[in-house]
């Protein structure tokens, strides 16, 4: 009895050498060259277990011309290249297809647990401020710790002597909306700009950056700081889960909520809801208890706010809807696969550590059958079993007030399939910006990973066409707003919401027109309102 505790530490040495041993392999990988041949052969690969997998390949783009986009490319592959090099020639091809979840994973470095531990400990040198982008410029928008003193609306002209505009261009080149919409990418840009920057140039120390502000130019010097004792103190503290942090899906990195609500005025008619990402975690806690108030509160009206949310779980997005409507709906249409055995090409046993493996290893029969048993055909198409193409009904606590929704740019994927059900089933009022993601759906759901033979790049592959339930467009184009609006880098800057304020105005027009109808009566109904309301009594 007493040897199992040694044997398990033995076990647990000899796989952390293991894993140290497979980083320091990755991490050469990554810097040696491949030949044009072993590049061509990746390209390849590619482009067949896309055509393989992929449910919707063309949706946007002609075969004729996906065709010559890899074939061209191959006749650009004259000499070795690194993976990262490599990855900057096929990710633009990729990115063509205009398909949003079809993304090469960029071949970054990766850390051991000891450097990770050290880079902890210490503050990010691009990561501490917050950015906008317009155009070929970037923008800082807000400085979370008041570095050098630089104020919120400098641009960036230059990184390490590097114009920015360059970067941004050559950037530009590798992400991809849903569809023909253009209004995804500043938005995403934004977020994952120096995601590419630092798989491209490593994590420095330091960082020289040329700036323009009131048409004066400095020279900065960012610097990698350690942080002091009483901030590693507050990033432990905030990674404790209490039960509000869990029901508001608290997130530690920015030290913000996915989740929140309240009410915008004292006598609680119009609720606010903000959803940042539809992640589930103890989501439907949080809509249990958001709509109890909402309801015991007899609010009017109701502002859902999705904007700058990249989307995430079709079944808490269901579950959202059914608190939306007073009529039994089914969210999606059935789910097209390519074929019967695509729910097994998901990846089972990736990223599973040895103790993972095995335990998954046992469970694998249950998870070959009810993968087996998961499809269906129909009209000779072949589909994926989804609870959120099933009828649902409508909640107890459902809102039957007006709603409006907030959207822009940045809503993607599951905040387009709602948003798109929504002004389908002309539930709400959509304010803002065409959505980032498709108004027909998009494909998603779970991928298969495939890794390229050569340069190891992982490609992940959306297995699934998810469409929303409602008359299609047929425009390739995102969700459009009912009433348009854009939102400046000086309102960002000053706090300022139009698209927000918008609605306010709105609702407080409704109550002018609604207090003057009660003023003035008409019909019986106003007379009938205002004898409830003076004195407490209810008509027939």
């Amino acid at each position: 009895m007493k040897s199992y505790p040694i044997i398990l530490i033995l076990l647990i040495i000899f796989f952390g050498l293991s894993s140290c041993i497979s980083i320091k392999k990755y991490n050469e990988q990554r810097t040696t060259c491949i030949s044009p041949d072993q590049m061509k052969e990746d390209v390849d690969f590619s482009y067949s277990k896309l055509k393989e997998m992929h449910p919707q390949l063309y949706w946007y783009i002609s075969k004729e011309e996906l065709d010559f986009k890899f074939d061209s490319l191959k006749k650009t592959l004259h000499k070795p290249l690194t993976p990262i090099q490599f990855y900057f020639k096929l990710q633009p091809v990729i990115a063509s297809i205009r398909e949003g979840h079809l993304a090469l994973r960029i071949p970054r470095k990766k850390f051991t647990h000891k450097e990770i531990k050290a880079l902890e400990h210490k503050k990010g040198i691009f990561s501490r401020f917050e950015y906008y982008i317009k155009d070929d410029h970037l923008y800082i928008i807000k400085n979370n710790d008041s570095i050098e003193n630089i104020k919120p609306g400098t641009e960036i002209l230059s990184i390490n002597d590097i114009p920015v505009s360059e970067y941004i261009k050559k950037y530009k080149k590798l992400i991809n909306s849903d569809g023909l919409n253009n209004t995804f990418q500043p938005y995403f840009l934004k977020d994952v700009f120096f995601n590419f920057y630092t798989a491209e140039y490593g994590f420095n120390e330091k960082a020289t950056i040329k700036t323009l502000y009131n048409h004066e130019k400095k020279t900065y010097t960012l610097k990698r700081e350690a942080k002091s004792e009483e901030e590693i103190k507050k990033d432990k503290a905030q990674e404790k889960r209490t039960a509000e942090r869990k029901i508001n899906d608290y997130v530690p990195l920015s030290d913000s909520y996915n989740r929140s609500f309240k009410f915008l005025d004292t006598d609680k008619t119009i609720a606010y809801i903000k959803i940042k990402s539809f992640s589930q975690d103890y989501s439907s806690k949080f809509y249990k208890e958001t709509f109890s108030k909402i309801k015991t509160a007899h609010s009017s009206y109701l502002i859902i706010d999705i904007r700058n949310n990249y989307g995430g779980s079709l079944y808490e997005i269901n579950n959202l809807y059914s608190y939306l409507t007073s009529e039994s709906f089914s969210l999606i249409k059935p789910s097209q696969v390519n074929s019967t055995s695509t729910p097994l090409k998901t990846n089972y046993f990736r990223k599973s550590n040895p103790f993972q493996y095995i335990f998954k290893s046992l469970l694998y029969p249950t998870y070959f059958f009810a993968q087996s048993f998961s499809t269906y055909k129909k009209d000779g198409s072949v589909y994926y079993k989804m609870r959120a193409d099933k009828p649902t009904k409508p909640n107890k606590d459902a809102f039957q007030g007006k709603i409006f929704v907030l959207i822009n740019g940045g809503s993607f994927s599951a905040s387009s399939i709602i948003t798109a059900k929504l002004k389908n089933d002309k539930r709400v009022i959509l304010i803002g910006e065409e959505t980032g993601g498709a108004n027909d759906g998009t494909v998603a759901g779970f991928y298969s990973y495939q890794k390229l033979p050569h340069s190891k790049i992982n490609l992940p592959i959306g297995l699934l066409l998810v469409k929303p339930n409602i008359q299609f467009s047929n425009t390739k184009r995102g969700v459009i707003p009912d009433i348009a609006i854009t939102e400046s880098m000086q309102d960002i800057i000053e706090n300022k919401d139009p698209q927000l304020d918008w609605v306010i105005n709105e609702i407080e027009g409704e109550r002018k027109k609604r207090n003057n109808s009660l003023l003035y009566p008409k019909t019986y109904r106003d007379i009938k309102m205002l004898f409830s309301k003076a004195y407490n009594i209810e008509l027939i």
